[in-house]
Formats: structure tokens, C-alpha cells, sequence
């Protein structure tokens, strides 16, 4: 254990949060979402487990180390509702709550279609999958700078 990270981080994920650059994309999703497959085609190569922890617990975790993409318009991104593409799952309102408070402002979520969400997923650098039953916990977070006083 370290002092001052949050519980929820293994050694596996502050690995990955540190080797991820400004741009770099981080899936984090529930436990139906096909993370072994896409995540082969990761940067990271294979799955990073937070096991026992749901999504607005894991995120939560993940954004008090790594802040959000403010050279883009939407730097989280969800997938769609399958036959329904403005429809709205409870989980999305959690983790919209989860970002902005992270942030300390609004910060745009966009809607990709299940496809197209599995193509940027296996763009992405590394996937996690948490213990979340879902469904639609789909969610591609973008790094953005952090900004350090100079030495």
C-alpha cells in the first residue's frame, strides 16, 4: 500500500496510468463487455481487473490520477443503446456525475454506436474491466496534461 492512492488502484493500473501519454484513450467497463478480445488489441495487450469494484467506484479511483482531455470536445465517450441510440441507462448518469465532479466542471460525454465503440476500444491503450454487472457500462476516457510548476 502507498499513501494518498486510492485503494482501488492495483500495481497493474498505476503502471498503465503512467505509461499513458497525453491523447492516450483508457477503457474501463462492466463485466459483460468483450474486454478480453478487444484488449488484445490494446497497446497494453490484456485486461487490467478491478475486481469488487463497480464503475462510478473504479473511475472515480482512476480520475483522482489521471485528468481528462481538455484539447477535445468530448473526452469520455459511451456506447449507444443498442435500437435505441438517444436512449439514457442509469449508469450514464452516474459516471457523467463521476466526471464532472472529477473535473470540477461539465465535461461532454459523446454516444458511439456498439461497432464503432468496439473499434475505438481496440484503439485504445489499455481496457479495465470492473466487477459492474452493466448493462452499458461502456466508457473510453482520453488523458489530458498534467500541468506540474517546474523544479
Amino acid at each position: 500500500m502507498l499513501k494518498g492512492i486510492d485503494r482501488h488502484l492495483s500495481a497493474e493500473l498505476l503502471h498503465v496510468l503512467m505509461l499513458m501519454g497525453h491523447g492516450d484513450t483508457l477503457v474501463i467497463c462492466d463485466v459483460n463487455h468483450p474486454a478480453a478480445s478487444i484488449a488484445a488489441k490494446t497497446v497494453h495487450g490484456r485486461v487490467v481487473d478491478m475486481v469488487g469494484c463497480d464503475i462510478p467506484t473504479g473511475l472515480a479511483a482512476i480520475l483522482t490520477l489521471m485528468p481528462l482531455d481538455t484539447f477535445v470536445q468530448s473526452p469520455v465517450s459511451r456506447m449507444q443503446v443498442v435500437g435505441d441510440p438517444g436512449g439514457q441507462m442509469p449508469m450514464f448518469g452516474l459516471v457523467q456525475t463521476v466526471i464532472d465532479a472529477a473535473e470540477g466542471r461539465t465535461v461532454q460525454m459523446q454516444a458511439l454506436e456498439r461497432f464503432a465503440f468496439y473499434e475505438a476500444a481496440s484503439r485504445a491503450f489499455a481496457i479495465v474491466r470492473t466487477s459492474d454487472p452493466g448493462p452499458y457500462g461502456c466508457f473510453i476516457v482520453k488523458k489530458g496534461v498534467v500541468d506540474l510548476p517546474r523544479l
